[in-house]
């Protein structure tokens, strides 16, 4: 039987021993994000390591073999990578588009995500900043951006996705950034809801501060003293005073509006504190509430009890 011939490589470049697509190449997801210098390149590696994607930036193009073998389905491993290839590292970039015909060949799936602007608006940006393009030399940006766009037009052409942010600002590029690699599914939001005790100071971090100390202090009555807001008896005392379901129903219904704002403006986390005096009863019963309400509208909740177990 005759001998199938070794994979060809280009010069220079480090063999893939794979000849069999891995079933890891074929479930995870490679991501190669490139395009113009001053066209948003940094800015998209910031969107996709808040939506949860390892990122690794100004990576030279022979590295992406190595990268790419990281790429894991189990659990702790890297399961969405994406590498920012650019001009930067042109000393050992080699040629990229040789760099994804052997990732190709290797049997490793991967999306090229471009992103663009227009030569005008490219020269501002960098006047802007005062900061020369890197191919520019001794001469004018515009002859940086001129030799960048003829290096990068074979990738371009390759490119599955290409965002143009001539027109827009940081947060309309986030929302385009966010709809190519989620497939026009909508992000759902990261909030944590967090119990405190006013007595204890206010969590540095809340987007939110509810006071539920209007309450009825479960503290008084002997038999709840001792349990908090995460026990029955004391979950259904607080949730079954006056005014209290009515105050979570109008509360989450309040913050609709605020957590698609959020969104809007690319703000993906949010902190809900709800306080009572201690910590203990109460805050714990209401966040318990407030969290399972939002939860119930699509929301990624986290539920954390500060103070609980203080003294």
């Amino acid at each position: 039987m005759e001998e199938p011939p070794p994979t060809t490589v280009p010069s220079g470049i480090p063999a893939l021993e794979a000849t069999t697509p891995s079933p890891r190449a074929e479930l995870a997801q490679l991501l190669v994000v490139t395009g113009m210098s001053g066209a948003g390149r940094s800015r998209t590696a910031a969107v996709l390591e808040d939506l949860g994607w390892y990122v690794v930036d100004n990576l030279p193009a022979p590295l992406l073999t190595q990268l790419a073998g990281m790429l894991s389905t189990g659990p702790g491993g890297v399961h969405r990578l994406a590498a920012v290839v650019d001009v930067r590292g042109r000393e050992l970039s080699g040629d990229l588009v040789e760099m994804l015909d052997v990732l190709r060949e290797a049997g490793f799936e991967f999306r090229i995500l471009f992103v663009d602007a227009s030569d005008e608006v490219l020269v501002r940006r960098f006047e802007t900043v005062r900061r020369p393009h890197p191919l520019q030399g001794g001469g004018r940006i515009l002859d940086g951006i001129a030799a960048e766009r003829e290096m990068l037009r074979g990738v371009r052409d390759r490119a599955d996705v290409v965002i143009d942010t001539t027109e827009l600002n940081v947060h309309d590029l986030a929302r385009e950034v966010t709809l190519a690699v989620s497939g026009g599914a909508e992000q759902d939001m990261r909030v944590t809801v967090i119990s405190f005790g006013f007595k204890y100071g206010l969590p540095l971090d809340a987007d939110h501060v509810a006071d539920v100390r209007f309450l009825a202090n479960p503290y008084w009555i002997t038999e709840l003293r001792h349990l908090t807001g995460k026990d029955t008896p004391v979950r259904d005392y607080v949730l079954g005073l006056p005014g209290a379901r009515v105050f979570v129903d109008r509360y989450v219904d309040a913050l609709d509006p605020v957590l698609a704002g959020y969104r809007d403006e690319d703000k993906r986390y949010a902190t809900i504190a709800i306080g009572c005096t201690g910590g203990k009863h109460r805050s714990v019963a209401i966040a318990e509430a407030v969290a399972a309400k939002l939860r119930e509208r699509g929301a990624r909740v986290v539920v954390s009890h500060r103070d609980l177990g203080r003294e």
